[in-house]
């Protein structure tokens, strides 16, 4: 009666161990799963850091260039500015040129009339 009562612990003892086990595995299973959950989750921040980052690497590129193109317009305007008002300037020179040659021809026209104005007076 002892005996058979004492087998039969030891069975039902080993039964649960075995469950025990079996619920132990389980576990540990799980505990690996989550454990790769999380590090796919820290990857997949990781990841969008790196996007994010790269994003803003981008616009700043573009930003600088916008920039960059931005002075050359203004660069580009202002010489043209510039030539402008250096032509301006010529035509100015060129036309005052101009009218004193006029000028100086002009007294040279009278100068000759004057003079033949005067001989002609002197013949008579």
């Amino acid at each position: 009666k002892e005996e058979g009562r004492k087998e039969g612990r030891k069975g039902g003892r080993k039964e649960g161990r075995k469950g025990g086990r079996k619920r132990e595995r389980e576990e540990r299973e799980k505990e690996r799963e989550r454990k790769k959950e999380r590090k796919r989750k820290k990857e997949r921040k990781k990841e969008r850091k790196k996007e994010r980052k790269k994003k803003e690497r981008k616009k700043k590129e573009r930003k600088k260039e916008e920039r960059k193109k931005e002075r050359k317009k203004e660069r580009k305007k202002e010489r043209k500015k510039e030539r402008k008002k250096e032509r301006k300037k010529e035509r100015k020179k060129e036309r005052k040129k101009e009218r004193k040659k006029e000028r100086k021809k002009e007294r040279k026209k009278e100068r000759k009339k004057e003079r033949k104005k005067e001989r002609k007076k002197e013949r008579k």
